[in-house]
């Protein structure tokens, strides 16, 4: 590593300011190629830095890491930079943690300028609808947000989604709040392409318009990584083309999920034990949104077991939905676990199954 002579002297103290904090030499090379300013960095202003950021929530242990991404942060001047751009992160925010959270997530945010960056953010997402307080949760959650270009990126995004006929009553604007990571993609590289081969494979306009306001993700994963596979690996367990709309659009992350821990466990699971045919799925895709360990193999004994014990088990569900209406959520495990354990005994009982 060459260092000049004029800044020979600082450039050892900060080495002594890493190995006294537990870096290796090898990450210490590393930050000192990242940012060259480090050579002329005093360890007082290093150190003050560092306990600033500690000051504001960040744990110690994750110091190291988040310096390692950007040691541009210990080079910064603490009340002309850093102070400033975390008292103006924490007008967006209502818990204190928050602030803490988008740095560690993403440290470059102190050294953009954050303060002439932030008001024209605003302004841009208010005009799809947002409301202001989401907007804060938005940035807090996706602080690469405030790196963006609004022009050349964030305009491009928005205009994307409208050509998929999403420029009504501020349905852009919600598909951001549920999933802003979207904002980071590439039209061209990523967004467009997956529209585009879901449509390919039978998805309608209103379909994708459907998918894109309930499960945004989707649009910005990788067709030949992830969707892909996903698709030919449903064809190869006997699905349909139209069959396998029908799952998509009932359960889009059926086009996600991993193949490996999730489709193919649950399929072979409802094929080899419950002796059912895969297409019977296609009436009830949300079998795929079941945990197979905690849902779905220990309520298959209710399903299969004598009247006597169904009529107990099933009375146990009933008395554990009445005992938690309170609790929304186990409700809804309750009666989704109950209804597919209905499902089955009306199909007993019009003589479709052909288990006891």
């Amino acid at each position: 590593m060459e260092i000049t002579s004029s800044s020979h002297n600082s450039s050892c103290s900060m080495m002594w300011f890493f190995k006294d904090r537990g870096f290796d030499d090898s990450s210490v090379q590393g930050m000192f190629r990242k940012c060259r300013r480090l050579e002329s960095v005093h360890q007082e202003r290093a150190s003050e830095n560092w306990e600033y950021l500690r000051s504001i929530g960040i744990q110690e242990r994750k110091l190291p890491s988040i310096v390692s991404k950007c040691p541009k942060i210990l080079a910064l001047d603490l009340y002309d930079k850093i102070v400033p751009a975390v008292e103006c992160l924490r007008t967006l925010g209502t818990k204190p943690h928050q602030v803490a959270s988008a740095i560690a997530k993403f440290p470059h945010i102190l050294s953009n300028s954050v303060e002439d960056k932030l008001c024209p953010l605003l302004a841009f997402f208010q005009t799809l609808g947002i409301p202001e307080n989401q907007i804060g949760k938005m940035i807090l959650l996706n602080p690469r947000l405030i790196s963006y270009s609004i022009e050349t990126k964030l305009a491009q995004i928005v205009d994307f989604l409208a050509s998929l006929g999403l420029n009504k009553d501020g349905v852009i604007g919600k598909v951001i709040v549920k999933d802003p990571y979207i904002m980071g993609y590439s039209v061209d590289k990523r967004l467009r392409p997956t529209s585009q081969f879901l449509k390919s494979i039978g998805l309608s306009e209103l379909d994708l318009q459907v998918l894109a306001m309930n499960f945004p993700a989707i649009l910005s994963r990788d067709v030949n990584k992830v969707l892909a596979p996903n698709y030919a690996y449903l064809k190869k367990r006997g699905f349909q083309d139209r069959q396998i709309v029908a799952l998509v659009v009932g359960f889009p992350l059926i086009l996600v999920k991993s193949i490996q821990n999730s489709l193919e466990p649950k399929i072979n699971f409802l094929v080899d034990v419950m002796g059912r045919q895969v297409d019977e799925v296609i009436d009830y895709p949300c079998f795929f949104r079941h945990g197979l360990k905690r849902r779905v193999e220990p309520r298959h004994p209710t399903c299969y077991s004598t009247p006597s014990e169904r009529e107990k088990n099933i009375a146990h569900n009933v008395k554990r939905i009445c005992s938690d209406s309170h609790k929304l959520v186990r409700v809804w495990g309750s009666l989704i676990e109950l209804h597919l354990c209905i499902c089955v005994l009306v199909r007993q009982v019009l003589n479709l199954e052909d288990k006891p």
